[in-house]
């Protein structure tokens, strides 16, 4: 359960005063996750800054927007640095490299995965066997 609160008069104190360039709207987003049996797992409060003009959206669309970029963030980023540590990689000449690389392993992973299993599952299982992997594109053991 999700649930917003959005300021627009500390929005022009904060863009005024603190000097934050078009800051129109400042929200405060809580978030509680629940076990299936009703009781609370946890409870996350997050803050946004955004140069949305407030006219133009509704809370809904606000909360539809932080989903979206927080589904990006986890199924993506997250996982990418996870595996490959990519924030902690410094490469002078080859760091868009890198990138693209760890972009198509992930993009392959999700390929091969199967139905019902994990993405970790699936990396675990081409980890261990990788011509299972190879064979799935095509190519065949000599």
């Amino acid at each position: 359960m999700q649930k917003i609160w959005c300021d627009i008069e500390d929005a022009e104190y904060v863009r005024e005063r603190l000097n934050v360039a078009g800051c129109q709207l400042l929200m405060r987003v809580d978030s509680e996750l629940f076990r299936p049996d009703g009781t609370k797992k946890s409870h996350e409060t997050r803050f946004f800054i955004s140069s949305i003009d407030p006219g133009t959206v509704t809370p809904e669309n606000l909360l539809s927007f932080i989903r979206k970029h927080w589904q990006v963030e986890n199924c993506l980023h997250w996982m990418k640095d996870r595996w490959w540590d990519e924030d902690k990689h410094y490469l002078k000449h080859a760091g868009n490299l890198f990138i693209e690389l760890t972009s198509a392993a992930l993009s392959l992973l999700r390929f091969i995965q199967k139905p019902g299993e994990s993405l970790l599952e699936t990396a675990e299982e081409v980890h261990f066997d990788p011509q299972k992997a190879l064979q799935v594109f095509g190519f065949q053991a000599e």
